[in-house]
């Protein structure tokens, strides 16, 4: 079997599976030996996603190179792009897709990646709580068809869109949302033509060149089950998912105008939001502080199922 063969049949093996893990889902009963006991989300919605604990791998060594070392990439590919300081980092999406969490520092900061390709979600976290750095990895369970992440310290279940640790030791804290951007890989290469991107040179053999969700996006169907009571919008309509002051509101990104700002008011913050279609790139700032707010593009169904009570932008 040729390489391009091999590159098809690993692709098409784990789409079959995930195709049967959907059609098997069921409660996690012995919940991969993570200790549930004071939960503060109905255990019987804890699902297991297919692999085991740490079956997809987080990165914790992640290496960087120069854009025009990264032949990988592609125009139209989406990254998330962090800067701290005068250092500006990438994470391809086509990368994190194969193992949703890269544990990272840049300038001095310790953060998580973190990526959820059923919900569409990609969101940056401080790694630092109670005086200690924390290593996320990936449980194995999902909650509401989002990640449920773990620490290595202390083995806490952590739920990626509910922002916050729900079992285990430290459950309750809540997870310290950083401020990132969403753009293509085109116009990050132009933004930033000194920064840094996240290389395929992850220490594991995975077809990057490939996406393994590929057709999970054009389809209406979840792969588990969702609480879906809200219909404004169809269900995987692209968002953007904002929380100011305990308050979140959804942009849909299909009626968004590109190109034009928009004062809105969330959380009874004024905030300036603008939005490039072209570029795929959105940004929403505080008019009091001109300081980021943390956003994420999502499908309505996972915002909504998070933040059932979520503001919706209209025209």
């Amino acid at each position: 079997m040729n390489p391009s063969s091999q590159s098809r049949f690993r692709r098409t093996s784990f789409i079959l599976l995930l195709i049967w893990l959907c059609s098997t889902a069921a409660p996690a009963a012995d919940f991969l030996g993570f200790d549930v006991s004071n939960a503060i989300i109905p255990s019987k919605e804890i699902l297991r996603g297919g692999p085991p604990r740490d079956g997809i791998p987080s990165i914790d060594q992640p290496k960087f190179i120069g854009a025009d070392q990264a032949h990988l990439m592609r125009d139209d590919d989406l990254v998330v792009s962090l800067t701290v300081g005068s250092e500006t980092r990438a994470y391809p999406l086509r990368i994190l897709v194969w193992h949703e969490i890269v544990n990272d520092t840049i300038a001095g900061l310790p953060v998580a990646v973190t990526y959820c390709p059923l919900c569409g979600t990609a969101m940056v976290f401080d790694r630092r709580y109670g005086g200690r750095e924390l290593t996320f990895a990936v449980s194995g369970l999902l909650f509401q068809s989002d990640v449920l992440m773990y620490d290595r310290q202390t083995e806490t279940l952590w739920s990626q869109l509910g922002l916050k640790a729900v079992a285990g030791k430290l459950v309750g804290q809540d997870l310290i949302w950083l401020p990132a951007e969403h753009l293509k890989w085109k116009a990050w290469r132009a933004k930033y033509p000194r920064g840094q991107v996240l290389s395929n040179d992850t220490g594991y053999d995975r077809d990057y060149g490939n996406l393994p969700y590929g057709s999970y996006e054009s389809s209406p169907r979840t792969m588990f089950p969702v609480p879906q009571p809200r219909k404004e919008l169809p269900t995987k309509e692209w968002i953007i998912g904002i929380m100011v002051n305990g308050r979140a509101k959804a942009y849909p990104l299909a009626t968004l105008p590109s190109d034009t700002t928009v004062e809105d008011v969330v959380g009874g913050i004024t905030l300036r939001v603008t939005f490039d279609r072209q570029t795929g790139s959105f940004n929403a700032l505080r008019l009091d502080t001109g300081e980021a707010v943390p956003f994420t593009r999502a499908y309505w169904f996972a915002w909504q199922a998070f933040n059932p009570t979520t503001d919706l932008w209209t025209k």
